[in-house]
């Protein structure tokens, strides 16, 4: 069953890439706007070979990494606090449920008004993308800890800061995960996005300048090699939550 899971996994992306590959060579599909998929990955190749994928990819995994730590701790901080105390959570929680539905692209030239074109601007965005994920992740990771334990740490005299990491922050542990798995996704949507200005480098900006001078294939690599980005960060965040928390095997809550 495993075997036959596995190949069918990587069977049906090939299969999908062959009957695209046959549709534009039979002209049922426009070339203009669904090259072959072996064109595609000559451009790719030939953008591998000169080095210039790397400068790019380095660049976004970098505004992205900055990005999400400026964002997943304050969200982390903010989800315990809130999450362990009941008036905390009544006076500041409708105010972030209030600006989360905001689409948090829309807040970019906001974000470059205040903190111009360069990088900063983009490690805000992403920050702010990230956060909101992490922040009501661990909020219901706390929330929905068993009363008892806290009631065992209150009898038992622990502080404030030990029942934080005792307690809260392990108890909310594949909560956490979750807010971060979503908000790795969220960044790379707004990293995107972002790097379509005030940057010559970066995924982003492949795919935004390949759009302008119409450059379909290498529009189609920038946006494999996201898709490879983010299949990346999922992985490397299951494998750190096994390792943190071995007894959730699924990389869910």
């Amino acid at each position: 069953m495993l075997r036959s899971d596995a190949f069918a996994s990587i069977a049906s992306p090939i299969v999908i890439l062959l009957v695209w590959e046959m549709l534009v060579r039979v002209q049922l599909l426009d070339a203009r706007f669904f090259p072959t998929p072996s064109s595609v990955i000559v451009e790719l190749v030939s953008m591998i070979r000169s080095g210039e994928i790397f400068v790019h990819i380095a660049w976004t995994v970098s505004r992205v990494a900055i990005g999400t730590l400026l964002g997943a701790i304050p969200g982390l901080v903010f989800g315990v606090l809130l999450g362990l105390s009941p008036v905390l959570r009544t006076f500041i929680q409708p105010a972030i449920s209030a600006l989360y539905p905001i689409p948090k692209i829309a807040l970019f030239p906001l974000v470059m008004m205040i903190f111009g074109i360069g990088d900063a601007s983009k490690w805000v965005i992403v920050a702010i993308a990230v956060f909101f994920q992490v922040f009501f992740s661990t909020l219901a990771g706390v929330v929905n800890i068993d009363k008892i334990y806290l009631d065992v740490a209150s009898n038992f005299k622990a502080s404030r800061w030990q029942t934080y990491w005792t307690i809260a922050i392990p108890g909310a542990l594949p909560f956490i995960f979750t807010g971060l798995q979503l908000g790795l996704g969220m960044a790379l949507i707004v990293v995107v996005i972002a790097e379509n200005f005030g940057t010559q480098v970066g995924v982003g900006y492949i795919i935004w300048q390949s759009w302008q001078v119409f450059e379909v294939r290498n529009m189609y690599v920038g946006l494999i090699v996201v898709a490879f980005l983010g299949y990346c960060f999922q992985l490397l965040l299951q494998r750190l939550q096994r390792a943190v928390i071995p007894w959730k095997k699924d990389g869910g809550t």
